[in-house]
């Protein structure tokens, strides 16, 4: 497994529902962990790169109902 970071900003702040919907994913995708930085408005998720790409990362993100609109660039 090779696991990477990737970062988005988001929108609305993601509520109740869609964190739940968020731990689903993990459960079932590879994906290891999720972290919302609320001040900055941004969401970092490490997932598996064998298994996931950046563009269903943030597909999944959406699915689950938080507000995705650009990816980061992590330093």
């Amino acid at each position: 497994m090779t696991y990477l970071d990737i970062a988005f900003r988001y929108g609305a702040a993601p509520g109740e529902n869609e964190l739940r919907a968020i731990d689903t994913v993990r459960e079932v995708y590879g994906v290891r962990r999720v972290t919302f930085d609320d001040k900055e408005r941004t969401v970092r998720v490490e997932f598996d790169a064998s298994r996931l790409k950046a563009d269903a990362v943030a597909k999944l993100l959406r699915q689950a109902g938080v507000d995705v609109r650009e990816r980061l660039a992590l330093a």
